[in-house]
């Protein structure tokens, strides 16, 4: 195994990890380190890949998105609300510092906006 292929496994292990944390956690995002595990397995290991998509981590939060069908509105609204409070607590840190409160509050409009219209709503059924 090169050493690209160890590092993409590291990596991969690390999104893991955190995802895991994260969905249990209620202000830790898991749906964006669960999307670096799957692409760093996809990228280090066909066996690693097929088995963190067969895990029940993988289908209850990425498996729709990855097949391009979207995400419901609970799971839309849990990933702006969790990184709303994480980014105000960033924005309310900066204090005085105008150009970093402005370029974080213009990375969450763009996150709300993408989440809000970018991405497909699954309708349940």
């Amino acid at each position: 195994m090169n050493l690209r292929k160890i590092l993409y496994l590291l990596g991969g292990c690390a999104g893991l990890a955190v995802g895991a944390a994260g969905a249990v956690l209620p202000l830790l995002p898991a749906f964006p380190f669960l999307l670096l595990a799957a692409f760093c397995f996809a990228k280090s290991s066909e066996k690693m890949h097929r088995w963190f998509t067969g895990t029940k981590l993988y289908k209850n939060n990425l498996e729709s998105y990855v097949k391009g069908q979207g995400m419901t509105w609970k799971t839309k609204i849990r990933i702006m609300v969790t990184v709303t409070c994480l980014m105000t607590v960033g924005f309310v840190m900066m204090g005085g510092i105008w150009l970093g409160q402005t370029v974080l509050a213009l990375v969450w409009v763009f996150h709300i906006l993408y989440f809000s219209f970018g991405v497909k709503t699954i309708r349940l059924s």
